[in-house]
C-alpha cells in the first residue's frame, strides 16, 4: 500500500480534535501514515503537542504565531515557543509569515513577530512553515536574510503562479500543495506552476478542515487527512507521474523537511 504524508492539518480545529481517534484510523485507512499538525498561536502549538503525545506514531508538530494572531501573542510568546520547540514532536517554527490581504494584524506588528520568529529558527536551527498572502515581496525579502542561517524552509499551501514559484524556488523552499489544485476556477495558475517544482521538494497536505477539493465526489462536509490521496492522484496526473511513485517521493520529501 502507497504511504502517504500529510503536510498540514489542523488538527486542533473543533471540527476535528473531538473525534480524532476516529479521524486517524480513517486517514490510516487511506494510507496516510503521518500527519503535520500546525501551531497557529502559543496555545494551539501547546495543543498540537500534547495531541503528538496521545498519537507519537502518526502525528508531528509545529510551534509558532500565525500572522493573523500576531497581535494578540502575549508578551512572552517567543520564550514559549522556545520552551515548546525542545519537544521531540516539534519539527518547525510556524504557522509564520505575512498576510496582508485581510490585516487582521497590523503589519507593522506582523512583520515584528515575523522576523522574532525567524530569528528563534535560526538559533534552534529549526525548518520554519510559512504562511503568505498577498504579501510575497516584503515575504522574500525577509526569508533572503535569514537564507542562510535557517535549515529548511516550507511555503505552507502555496497557491500562487509560476513567478511567485520562481522565488520561493531560488530561495530553496520546499513547497506545500492543497486541494486548491484541484479547483477549476481558481487553482488554474496552481496546476500550471505545479509543473515547476522540483522533485525533491515538492510536499502535498490537506490543510484540514478547510480547502477541500472540488473534485470529491460525494462532497463530504468537510476536509480530512484521509482526502490527501486523491489531492496526491490529482497532482501526479499533472505531472505525468505514476501514483506510487508520487507519493514514495513526497513521502521522502516530508521526511526529510520535518528530521529531527
Amino acid at each position: 500500500m502507497m504511504r502517504w504524508f500529510d503536510s498540514g492539518a489542523n488538527l486542533t480545529n473543533g471540527k476535528l480534535v473531538h473525534q480524532l481517534e476516529d479521524y486517524i484510523a480513517a486517514a490510516l485507512q487511506a494510507g496516510v501514515e503521518q500527519i503535520l499538525v500546525i501551531g497557529t498561536d502559543v496555545q494551539h502549538s501547546r495543543e498540537a503537542l500534547a495531541l503528538c503525545d496521545r498519537y507519537p506514531e502518526q502525528l508531528l508538530a509545529t510551534v509558532g504565531v500565525h500572522p493573523h494572531d500576531a497581535a494578540t501573542a502575549p508578551h512572552d510568546y517567543i520564550a514559549q515557543l522556545r520552551e515548546l520547540a525542545q519537544h521531540p514532536a516539534a519539527r518547525a517554527i510556524g504557522e509564520c509569515g505575512l498576510d496582508f490581504n485581510r490585516n487582521y494584524s497590523p503589519p507593522d506588528i506582523q512583520l515584528s513577530v515575523f522576523r522574532a520568529q525567524l530569528e528563534l529558527a535560526a538559533e534552534l536551527r529549526m525548518p520554519v512553515y510559512l504562511h503568505e498572502r498577498d504579501a510575497h515581496e516584503p515575504q522574500v525579502e525577509l526569508l533572503s536574510e535569514f537564507q542562510q542561517r535557517i535549515p529548511r524552509f516550507l511555503t505552507h499551501c502555496f497557491t500562487g503562479d509560476e513567478k511567485a514559484l520562481a522565488s520561493y524556488v531560488k530561495l530553496g523552499c520546499y513547497i506545500g500543495i492543497t486541494g486548491w489544485v484541484c479547483d477549476e476556477r481558481r487553482g488554474r495558475d496552481l496546476q500550471h506552476s505545479v509543473l515547476q517544482i522540483p522533485a525533491d521538494k515538492i510536499m502535498i497536505e490537506t490543510d484540514a478542515p478547510f480547502l477541500l477539493p472540488r473534485t470529491l465526489r460525494p462532497r463530504p462536509a468537510y476536509n480530512a487527512s484521509e482526502y490527501l490521496p486523491h489531492i496526491g492522484e490529482f497532482v501526479a496526473q499533472l505531472r505525468q507521474q505514476e501514483v506510487s511513485e508520487f507519493a514514495a517521493q513526497t513521502w521522502q520529501n516530508s521526511q526529510n523537511f520535518f528530521q529531527k
